[in-house]
């Protein structure tokens, strides 16, 4: 009887969130999917249309502008989450070493964590401007600095250009919550690990690669995850740093989550006769199944790396 009273209250307790990520996960979740393979949805009167087709996906892969997304996006990926976990592990395990002002240092690599993602971006776009101008004041300050002249995020910068300043920015803005993570991870090891290599006379590089890595492997494993579910729904740091004046993206700088936005703000069907909110729809199941899939892999990666 104690046993049932108990199952009841934890049922109780559950069925509010339950009920929260019924009506905010689950049905927007199944009903994108049924969207998407309507190719006539109509968003305005919220009706499916009569065609029960695979058009929809068939037309996103043939468009250019979403190759050119999940080029931008796979390349903010495998760039960005890479290198801001190195250099997060590396200042973690520098900072770990370093006793004075500490915790000073460890608030000012902090700050970007706390600070708006879109005002940081502003920061970045100001850092990086471009005014045709013979009047190096006008510059930003990245193009004062060294004496240079590049149009880095203006409306005709190159590809290389401003893809360079979001991935800068990309890693800078991702420091901060993996230092956190890994400066914990750090002062929850043992010493006796640290002295016993002390006592065999390890190099630096060794007790890193051999004590180190292995115990925060949790750790890593976990950023590596939330890292890259992140870096794949980037849009807010791109919009942010490279977006025009009117706060738009250039199509050729679209991420996938900008491609999905853009297709579901318009109404009405596109020159295939295939619904624009279908083909926004069939975009974020595509984005949701190469997120799950890289999610899988990195849980199956770690089931064979990872030391608990």
């Amino acid at each position: 009887m104690l046993e049932y009273k108990k199952d009841h209250k934890a049922w109780l307790y559950v069925a509010i969130p339950l009920l929260l990520l019924t009506v905010f996960t689950f049905y927007p979740l199944v009903k994108t999917v049924l969207i998407s393979f309507f190719s006539q949805y109509n968003n305005v009167t919220d009706t499916f249309g009569s065609f029960f087709d695979l058009e929809a996906y068939r037309t996103v892969f043939r468009d250019a502008y979403f190759l050119a997304a999940l080029k931008n996006t796979l390349i903010i990926v495998f760039v960005s989450v890479p290198a801001s976990t190195i250099l997060a592990l590396l200042i973690a395990v520098a900072l770990n070493s370093i006793k004075p002002l500490q915790k000073v240092f460890q608030t000012i690599f902090f700050l970007p964590y706390v600070t708006n993602t879109l005002a940081i971006g502003m920061v970045f776009k100001v850092m990086f401007q471009h005014i045709p101008s013979t009047n190096i004041g006008q510059q930003g300050l990245i193009n004062t600095l060294f004496n240079i002249s590049t149009n880095w995020v203006g409306i005709t910068a190159g590809s290389t250009q401003w893809m360079f300043v979001v991935l800068v920015y990309s890693i800078w803005n991702g420091l901060a919550f993996k230092i956190l993570v890994f400066i914990g991870g750090l002062q929850n090891i043992s010493k006796q690990y640290y002295d016993a290599a002390k006592i065999d006379s390890a190099p630096p590089r060794r007790v890193l690669t051999k004590i180190t890595i292995p115990l925060l492997s949790p750790m890593i494993s976990y950023i590596l995850i939330t890292s890259f579910i992140g870096a794949f729904k980037s849009y807010e740091s791109v919009l942010s740093v490279v977006g025009g004046d009117g706060r738009q993206l250039q199509r050729d700088r679209w991420t996938l989550v900008a491609y999905v936005y853009d297709k579901i703000g318009e109404v009405g069907l596109d020159g295939n006769q295939v619904s624009y909110y279908s083909r926004g729809a069939a975009a974020a199941v595509i984005l949701f199944i190469i997120i799950l899939l890289f999610t899988l892999v990195n849980l199956y990666v770690s089931n064979k790396r990872v030391h608990y």
